[in-house]
């Protein structure tokens, strides 16, 4: 099935930005905010590490990244919507190390081999195939040598036979770009793009993976699978 831009649900504004952190801890019946700490304990950062979040939000997840940093470490969020940004900045008035700029993380990015981590949340399921490559490019390219791409989002399964409520989520809340993103192999595509050394955690009945995959020395030829 083909899909295009008009499928896509990235951009959050009105009130679901200016509410979304109570939103996403009432869509998870109360457990988003253990969940997170778990994820965020096991991406592995080390105090030193400089991390470019991809799709920011509201700062919630720099916040608890941040507690992992000394003053040596820094994070850049990158993010779309005004509203979020604002309170990603007032979240982090206070912080030097921690930043967010207005930047859409589709386009080509200035960044060139700086930082020890890149982190994406439940984002990249959101854009088309075509643009999934072009984010998982600008990762690559803003890595060090070695550095780690790090994806939160769904794993690998076949939305039409899950779980029902995770079922009925596809079917009625998702965008129809979820369960495309669901069935493709994704370490696959990423060793395609000059990724390896895959590692996965899975949560919520493993239906959620934290996908963490090193930058290797060399990209295949693409065929987004």
């Amino acid at each position: 099935m083909t899909y295009d831009r008009s499928q896509s649900k990235v951009e959050v504004t009105g009130f679901e930005a200016r509410h979304y952190d109570r939103l996403m801890n009432l869509i998870t019946l109360g457990t988003y905010p253990f969940f997170i700490r778990r994820v965020v304990a096991d991406m592995d950062i080390q105090p030193d590490d400089a991390i470019l979040d991809l799709g920011a939000g509201t700062g919630r997840n720099a916040e608890l990244m941040a507690r992992h940093l000394s003053q040596q470490g820094r994070i850049v969020g990158l993010d779309i919507g005004p509203e979020m940004l604002a309170q990603a900045q007032a979240r982090f008035r206070d912080w030097p190390n921690i930043t967010f700029e207005k930047r859409r993380i589709e386009e080509p990015l200035p960044y060139r081999e700086e930082f020890d981590k890149v982190f994406i949340s439940f984002v990249l399921h959101g854009f088309i195939q075509e643009d999934r490559l072009r984010i998982i490019a600008n990762a690559r390219q803003a890595l060090k040598p070695r550095g780690r791409f790090l994806i939160l989002d769904y794993a690998h399964f076949e939305p039409e036979t899950a779980f029902w409520p995770v079922r009925w989520a596809f079917r009625h809340a998702e965008c129809p770009l979820a369960a495309d993103f669901a069935r493709r192999d994704w370490e696959a595509i990423l060793a395609e793009q000059g990724f390896g050394d895959f590692r996965s955690q899975h949560y919520y009945r493993s239906y959620v993976r934290l996908l963490s995959a090193r930058k290797t020395s060399s990209v295949q030829p693409t065929t987004g699978k």
